[in-house]
């Protein structure tokens, strides 16, 4: 049983996944552990026979990572987030807390692999619910003053990103801008509330990382990738952050507070 765990961290740009792929291949590692889908096809075109176990990704059957939830094939399984299903959430959400917004501003990167069936879902949900959204679209660090100078021209009234690592590691910045200029903004992932962001709704990862263990545990045991069904997510968390309401002026319906399940005061 291996004792040894090698870590790697690439949280913002895609550029680095294939050199920290290729370095643990080398270190002939016994599995490895990633999230993201552009980190899971770095390290599958890096190797066909390491065992990949991914705590989060979306769209692994259409992104060509498995062949099927049941039957993964190949060598990488683990859990998937719901995209379709989360993306109508947080839209529904960001429309109950605040009931006059139609124009909604959101960041995205076009370089991640997830991006075209993500958005094409998240358009479905806007539509469904009477809103607009402005595609604010990035490929590089270097696009986001670029893309929030057109949300203002736009005038956009509320702010989302999309659940991809740019977004993640531009945290600081992106919550910083929806701040600055008055925007409702719900986000995909914590991290940006610990940024000082406004509302999030998003599978509970901490969990989704504990299940991803099992996984380990199993393929450890001698048990392969392409026997393991890959998993959804069973628990969810919504936090409001009302320090981050009052900065822009923004009260929260009760109705919304109620539905949270922790509320930053």
């Amino acid at each position: 049983m291996p004792s040894n765990i090698d870590l790697r961290m690439e949280r913002s740009e895609a550029e680095g996944l294939p050199e920290l792929a290729a370095e643990l291949v080398r270190l002939n590692v016994d599995v490895i552990v990633t999230t993201g889908t552009p980190a899971v096809r770095a390290i599958k075109k890096a190797s066909a026979t390491i065992p990949i176990v991914f705590a989060a990704i979306s769209h692994p059957v259409e992104n060509g990572i498995v062949s099927s939830f049941a039957r993964p094939g190949g060598n990488a399984t683990g859990l998937t987030i719901l995209t379709e299903e989360l993306s109508g959430k947080r839209l529904e959400l960001l429309k109950e807390t605040v009931p006059t917004v139609t124009r909604i501003g959101a960041l995205s990167d076009l370089t991640n692999p997830t991006q075209p069936l993500e958005w094409k879902e998240l358009l479905a949900a806007a539509k469904g619910l009477g809103l607009k959204l402005q595609s604010l679209g990035l490929r590089s660090a270097n696009d986001f003053d670029g893309a929030f100078e057109a949300a203002l021209i736009e005038r956009a009234q509320a702010l989302m990103t999309l659940s991809q690592p740019l977004m993640v590691g531009h945290r600081k910045r992106i919550v910083e801008f929806a701040s600055k200029n008055k925007l409702p903004a719900i986000y995909p992932t914590p991290e940006l509330i610990d940024e000082g962001g406004l509302m999030c709704y998003a599978p509970i990862y901490t969990d989704l990382f504990r299940r991803a263990a099992a996984y380990v545990d199993k393929i450890l045991r001698g048990v392969k990738p392409a026997d393991l069904p890959v998993e959804r997510p069973t628990k969810f968390e919504f936090i409001i952050n009302l320090k981050a309401a009052k900065q822009i002026g923004l009260t929260i319906p009760q109705s919304v507070l109620y539905r949270a399940d922790r509320v930053i005061k």
